[in-house]
């Protein structure tokens, strides 16, 4: 459990906080950087947010724990998409390393349940979380259609 925690905070680190910004105690990691490409940017950083929010699904965490954990993925994923704004925002929230303090404080506070593999026992875990993914993966799409057609529209608007 503490090498899979440890991995983990690993793949957290990488994604929130992996590169200092010169000349400041900001840090950054791979989901700001990677948000920064339009739409399929924060599609790609919320899977590995996902692979996080699976792994407590599979410890055996109880599901409030699963879903305060999606609701970060969910939060920073949304305002992710806002132009800037959810850029900047994304990279102060730190949804993952959030998500991997709170499976440490669940499994320390010992609210871990029956360990569950993904390919047996864990199938319906894993496809509430699957489903969950794909309704938020498909709010990012919607959102970020919106928001180039807003954009599209008020070009429009001054031409």
């Amino acid at each position: 459990m503490d090498e899979e925690l440890r991995k983990l905070d690993r793949l957290a680190w990488w994604m929130d906080a992996a590169f200092k910004v010169p000349g400041t105690k900001w840090r950054v990691g791979l989901d700001g950087l990677i948000g920064l490409i339009p739409g399929i940017g924060d599609l790609i950083a919320g899977g590995a947010s996902a692979w996080i929010v699976a792994h407590a699904v599979r410890l055996g965490l109880p599901w409030h724990v699963v879903i305060r954990m999606a609701g970060n993925v969910a939060l920073e994923s949304l305002v992710g998409t806002i132009p800037v704004i959810g850029d900047l925002f994304d990279m102060g929230y730190k949804a993952n390393q959030r998500n991997v303090a709170i499976m440490r404080e669940a499994i320390e506070a010992g609210a871990i349940g029956t360990p569950r593999s993904f390919p047996t026992s864990a199938r319906r875990g894993a496809a509430v979380v699957a489903v969950g993914l794909l309704v938020l993966a498909a709010i990012v799409v919607g959102l970020v259609a919106l928001g180039l057609a807003l954009v599209i529209g008020a070009l429009g608007l001054f031409a």
